[in-house]
């Protein structure tokens, strides 16, 4: 009976998402029931938001901050709202895309500062992806308050593990001000093989982590992680009314090519053609909400990407791409979807006309996956449940190790 249940489940899931989803769509067409209450929780308050909770700590400390555009407290960035309440912020810390999330994916961020308040921009994306002890010289607390996406390959986790790994070797507080995760309702994908180790992919976490900021704070200090297992002095501020059944609507988009909840909830599945010779739509006013690629046998859709605000140079650029759109794809469909797919990936590399050119010759997508069984399977045929069946084992001793650090139901 239990087999049935989930063969059921399965195919209610793969029908709703595979069938419903390769049909042409509008690009533009906005979706209606995003805002209401059935599918966001508004009730949810982030940690930036208790203020009661962290000010009597932070008076009369020197503080730094990593945030970027995200870093919003009552529709006032925190920068500024901490500088009206007389904290003395030494300096900003900018992780990829900068401070005001302007830079495209990769994008080399340059030291700088900031035309509004004056103060010394620090970047982490570019020289240097970690603090040097001389930018914690004159500072005795740093903060760090950005708003995560859920996906290992999301960099802003991978600064946060070095601005632990340099607060812990300077001997400074290091402050998590909590955000919920918008995929954190459910954990996959294969677990990161240390051989594949890279900025997209610094700790042993599968695809699809399931953690918030805080919690995997947490899961790195406990789980000895940082370099030579040293320990960060971490304090968190929880998020309030916050569980991982709650869906939480992003209301700022936390990078140039993820503007809406669709592509965010798209992202950990689509963001694998990074590593192909396949658009995802970087370019186009749909990023991460379209995929495909010239002369493609199949799909229904259209589209070609040129230089825009959030990719200069894309992918494919000026090229005529075939494949499907989700942009009208609906939120509750997508919620409802608790796993990675990967069948598109697996049907586009079988359409492909010259296989030996679908992946990037620099084989970008093991270091996506944290391991290169996916590339290798994909290659040897192999079908979407034996590769799904292939991370498994890890991901199930991942999910033991993550019901430690949960700070939320």
């Amino acid at each position: 009976m239990t087999k049935m249940l989930n063969l059921s489940y399965i195919f209610l899931v793969l029908s709703t998402f595979l069938g419903a989803c390769k049909t042409k769509n509008v690009v533009n067409q906005q979706d209606t029931t995003v805002k209401t209450l059935s599918i966001y929780d508004e009730n949810i308050k982030v940690g930036a938001a208790r203020t009661a909770d962290y000010l009597p700590f932070l008076k009369g400390k020197r503080v730094a901050m990593v945030v970027n555009q995200t870093s919003v407290l009552n529709d006032k960035h925190l920068v500024d709202s901490l500088l009206a309440l007389k904290i003395n912020i030494k300096k900003i810390f900018a992780p990829e895309h900068g401070f005001r999330g302007d830079g495209e994916a990769g994008e080399k961020i340059k030291d700088g500062k900031d035309a509004k308040t004056g103060l010394s921009i620090i970047s982490l994306h570019g020289k240097k992806f970690k603090p040097e002890p001389a930018d914690l010289a004159d500072v005795d607390v740093l903060i760090f308050d950005i708003q995560d996406v859920g996906a290992r390959f999301y960099t802003y986790i991978s600064t946060l593990h070095y601005c632990m790994e340099a607060c812990a070797e300077n001997n400074k507080v290091l402050m998590v001000f909590d955000r919920p995760n918008p995929t954190g309702h459910y954990v996959d994908g294969p677990v990161l093989n240390p051989k594949f180790k890279s900025f997209v992919g610094l700790d042993l976490l599968p695809v699809v982590h399931g953690l918030t900021i805080g919690e995997y704070a947490q899961m790195t200090n406990g789980e000895g992680w940082l370099k030579d297992k040293i320990k960060c002095n971490l304090q968190i501020i929880k998020c309030l009314d916050y569980s991982h059944d709650k869906f939480y609507e992003v209301k700022i988009a936390p990078s140039p090519n993820l503007k809406t909840m669709r592509s965010i909830y798209l992202y950990p599945s689509i963001c694998f053609f990074e590593g192909t010779n396949v658009s995802l739509g970087r370019g186009t006013e749909t990023p991460f909400e379209v995929i495909g690629f010239p002369k493609n046998p199949e799909g229904d859709y259209t589209f070609t990407p040129r230089p825009n605000a959030g990719s200069k140079t894309p992918p494919l650029n000026g090229e005529l791409c075939k494949g499907f759109s989700f942009s009208t794809k609906n939120i509750k469909d997508l919620q409802a979807i608790k796993q990675l797919n990967i069948s598109y990936l697996i049907d586009f590399y079988k359409n492909y006309p010259n296989k030996n050119q679908y992946f990037l010759a620099n084989n970008f997508i093991d270091k996506l996956a944290g391991t290169d069984q996916l590339r290798l399977m994909i290659l040897a045929g192999k079908s979407e449940e034996e590769i799904r069946a292939s991370w498994q084992a890890d991901l199930e001793k991942y999910k033991a190790m993550r019901a430690k650090y949960l700070l939320y139901d």
